[in-house]
């Protein structure tokens, strides 16, 4: 312990972030941050100023406190990792005594656990849709929940096109990493890809362009195919519209009998206080299982979200083992 230098949590924690700018993405930076931030909260709480004071069992009551906070398993297990990876470092720079990392106690998880299962049912994004068509035609709602929808793809590539990405003659959307000019993809280069697009999408897409599209360019004099009024539309604005959209009551009548008038997830930031709105990613784990239950190889779905095969099979494919019986079953009978 007489080795150590005297340093508070939040100070070890932004040194460590410095550390690790350079080499992580900047949704990855994000996350370690936001992950970090309720371990630095919990030391304060428990009045832990000197991070060489730390030991086994402040890291087992943090444990505890996150778990009292009603965080799920896997949330929690993706803290502790991240805490892991911080501890590392702090006994790096002589801020906690080396080995600290392994006295963080990872929650076990089952299968089902660790595959999360919320997703966007194909008969709620079906409703939604055909909503928009009719009220909100060619919208910029329109387009992200299409898009989205149809094509299974994250939200930051979602961001990253460009009008230009736009391929009218190809029927399709050319998606390109960029991280110089503010719109890198999760798996770099690996991740580039054209999207096909179908031929309803197609006539949405253009009659956005000609007359919803704000005509902006971005910081880095780009023309974002889904724009505000400042330029490319944000990660935040994109979640955030997702959450509105996936609102029950915005097409039928509240299945949790709250009133809209005094209902809190009716404001425009708190959407996702909705029990029933979904995220982004909900939405991509339903379009694959859409695709997946529509008889779509594997194989050609993995290619078209850019997702693995053993991340698909674990995370996002939804179907029954009877489901994809008969799949196979239709599509022997087919050969």
């Amino acid at each position: 312990m007489s080795d150590l230098e005297p340093i508070s949590p939040g100070e070890a924690v932004r040194m460590y972030l410095n550390h690790r700018e350079p080499e992580l993405s900047e949704k990855s930076h994000q996350n370690h941050r936001y992950r970090l931030d309720s371990f630095v909260e919990f030391c304060a709480e428990e009045q832990i100023d000197n991070l060489n004071d730390l030991t086994g069992r402040d890291l087992h009551r943090f444990r505890v406190w996150r778990l009292d906070d009603g965080v799920s398993k896997v949330t929690l297990r993706g803290q502790l990792a991240t805490l892991r990876v911080f501890l590392e470092f702090a006994a790096a720079i002589d801020a906690v005594e080396p080995g600290m990392r392994e006295r963080v106690m990872m929650p076990d998880l089952e299968n089902a656990e660790e595959a999360r299962d919320e997703q966007l049912d194909e008969s709620r994004a079906e409703a939604i849709l055909e909503y928009l068509d009719r009220f909100e035609y060619a919208s910029r709602n329109h387009v992200i929940m299409g898009i989205l929808w149809h094509t299974g793809i994250r939200l930051g590539s979602l961001r990253a096109f460009d009008v230009d990405d736009f391929d009218t003659d190809a029927r399709c959307l050319d998606l390109r990493h960029r991280p110089d000019t503010g719109t890198p993809l999760k798996n770099g280069e690996a991740a580039e890809r054209s999207i096909a697009i179908g031929d309803y999408y197609m006539e949405v897409i253009q009659d956005y362009i000609r007359h919803h599209r704000r005509d902006v360019t971005d910081n880095y004099g780009r023309d974002p195919l889904i724009t505000s009024r400042e330029g490319r539309y944000s990660d935040t604005s994109v979640r955030e519209s997702v959450y509105r959209l996936t609102r029950p009551c915005m097409i039928t009548e509240c299945p949790h009998d709250r009133d809209p008038e005094t209902c809190e997830a009716m404001s425009y930031k708190k959407a996702s206080e909705c029990p029933s709105s979904r995220s982004p990613h909900a939405l991509r784990r339903g379009s694959i299982t859409k695709h997946l239950r529509g008889g779509i190889p594997e194989e050609i779905v993995s290619d078209r979200m850019n997702v693995s095969g053993d991340v698909l099979d674990k995370h996002y494919d939804q179907r029954t083992d009877r489901e994809k019986m008969q799949i196979r079953r239709e599509f022997l009978e087919e050969a």
